[in-house]
């Protein structure tokens, strides 16, 4: 009679396997947790598309994070005086390139003051402007916390910015974010998990079998 018991070394590598699925299993989660950010993002870009439908204006939040309901909506700020200039790449409403220039304003004897999109220029000299009221468009400011400052905590408030409807004498008026520029790349993420669960799956049933066979 022929033993046909499998030898030790041939049975189905159990800890491994437990390795595997613990893995399949985070990657899956991850997906789901994809698709669950995708509702929230599409719920937060149709709150911003009403926010910018709506003329009236509201009060500039004083203190960072800005909520939510803020942004895209209209207001003003009186601008006491530009403590700092923060010039950016950006493009006027025309679509021409040119640099954004951006003022830490001081609006009291204390707080965070606000930062205010004044308009666009050529070059990165300031402008000769000493303050004034600016009525413009909330927006987010250009320094957000990345994604690792997030999940650690470490993230500091992200300050909103104001972009002047009109721009001051010598810029062009710089060109208002719109609630369709927030990313929604959730879906594609979801689906990148997936795929790489089932490539596990796949790759490390067949690595075993390879092993298995006689």
């Amino acid at each position: 009679m022929t033993d046909e018991t499998p030898q030790a070394g041939t049975r189905w590598p159990l800890i491994p396997t437990i390795l595997v699925l613990a893995a399949v299993a985070v990657m899956i989660a991850l997906g789901v947790w994809q698709l669950q950010r995708k509702g929230e993002k599409e719920a937060l870009i149709a709150l911003y598309q009403r926010n910018m439908a709506m003329s009236s204006l509201v009060t500039y939040p004083e203190l960072p994070p800005v909520e939510d309901r803020f942004l895209y909506r209209k207001s003003s700020v009186v601008c006491l005086e530009p403590l700092r200039w923060d010039p950016r790449s950006g493009t006027d409403r025309a679509g021409k390139a040119g640099i954004r220039m951006v003022a830490d304003c001081r609006t009291g004897a204390e707080g965070p003051g606000v930062l205010v999109d004044i308009g666009i220029g050529d070059d990165f000299a300031p402008p000769k402007w000493t303050g004034g009221i600016v009525q413009g468009t909330i927006v987010p400011g250009p320094e957000q916390p990345t994604l690792i400052a997030r999940m650690t905590g470490k993230a500091t408030p992200a300050r909103a910015m104001l972009v002047a409807d009109a721009p001051v004498a010598g810029l062009r008026a710089s060109a208002v974010p719109s609630a369709a520029d927030t990313p929604n790349n959730h879906l594609a993420y979801a689906g990148q998990w997936f795929l790489f669960a089932v490539a596990a799956l796949v790759i490390y049933i067949l690595a075993v079998r390879r092993r298995l066979r006689p």
